[in-house]
């Protein structure tokens, strides 16, 4: 099945970071965990210094890492991932600042190994690619990342997204046979439809609080696909199904998020 059939199908439920409610976020712990209660999973990933794609959501580490522990990387203060070479992200833990007991360390994950993990195992994924234009030029980001899509051989099981829409405009140029999607928060642009239609993009991501019947409809008669983040309740994610939604994003990934 190609990404594109999984997509008409109803009611669908991605992961949100992978399992993040049961493992520490963006791991391969958390795809892992995954398999059997989502459509999809969801990651999101940016460079490191050197440019290599790895998995992480905040632009910094001390989150989700022990980098603070660290005495060496003290002089590299916020943190930034840009800031960090990929030899020295290699040697920060990735979990155990989210398990009770600090004793359970993750590694670092890449989207390479996490398009393997997806080859392997028949899965589809969202790639989020973070906002990095402070850091790197637009066209080298999306150029390194499709790359690795491309080495990988997974264009059919991939969906692209992100809230740098510039970085969308060239996705679609270097891969045009990869479905992508606009995210967004707080307000919907001008003229939203001919704004989407303008980024060549197949989908919608919005906030909940962005949702209502009429834009549904509207997006969904245009051909646009429509997704809704971070939806954790059974019964949020009931109305949005029935409202034309096609698919939610969620940190819980319960079987009563599947009713419509």
């Amino acid at each position: 099945m190609k990404f594109l059939e999984l997509m008409k199908k109803k009611g669908l439920v991605a992961a949100h970071r992978g399992a993040r409610s049961i493992a520490p976020e963006n791991t391969l712990s958390a795809l892992k965990k995954s398999i059997g209660k989502c459509d999809f999973i969801e990651i999101d990933v940016q460079l490191s210094r050197d440019r290599t794609v790895i998995v992480m959501h905040d632009n910094t580490l001390q989150r989700t890492t022990n980098i603070a522990e660290i005495d060496s990387f003290r002089d590299k203060k916020p943190y930034r991932v840009c800031d960090f070479m990929f030899e020295e992200l290699c040697m920060l833990d990735y979990g155990s600042w989210f398990y009770k007991y600090k004793n359970h360390k993750e590694p670092l994950l890449t989207l390479k190994r996490a398009l393997e993990f997806i080859k392997e195992n028949s899965l589809f994924i969202n790639i989020e690619i973070k906002d990095m234009s402070n850091c790197f030029e637009d066209r080298i980001v999306i150029e390194t990342i499709a790359k690795e899509i491309e080495e990988a051989g997974v264009q059919e099981r991939v969906l692209i997204s992100s809230f740098r829409h510039e970085y969308l405009i060239i996705v679609k140029e270097k891969l045009p046979n990869v479905l992508s999607a606009a995210l967004v928060e707080g307000r919907d642009p001008d003229n939203l439809l001919e704004y989407l239609k303008s980024l060549k993009v197949d989908a919608y991501h919005i906030d909940n609080a962005l949702v209502d019947k009429t834009k549904v409809k509207m997006l969904r008669e245009t051909g646009f696909f429509v997704g809704v983040y971070t939806v954790n309740n059974p019964q949020l994610a009931k109305e949005l199904f029935e409202m034309g939604v096609n698919y939610i994003f969620s940190d819980c990934l319960n079987k009563k998020l599947k009713v419509i």
